[in-house]
């Protein structure tokens, strides 16, 4: 997903976002420990997700939402 795409979003739609990619990192990293992960790429590019949404809500927290 890209940063204009979650800059879009309200605050609850980004907390919402962000639960559902720490649960499918969850299911990804236990999918991987029972060598049943059919795309390991996909790990990490959640994982830069999170980190996305995350910038974007400390940038609202920090400067608002016209930043």
């Amino acid at each position: 997903m890209k940063a204009q795409e979650l800059r879009e979003l309200s605050a609850a739609e980004l907390d919402a976002k962000l639960s559902e990619l720490k649960d499918e990192l969850f299911k990804l990293r236990f999918q991987q420990a029972i060598n049943q992960l059919e795309n390991p790429t996909r790990i990490r590019a959640v994982k830069k997700d999170i980190a996305r949404i995350k910038t974007i809500q400390r940038d609202i927290e920090l400067h608002g939402t016209e930043a």
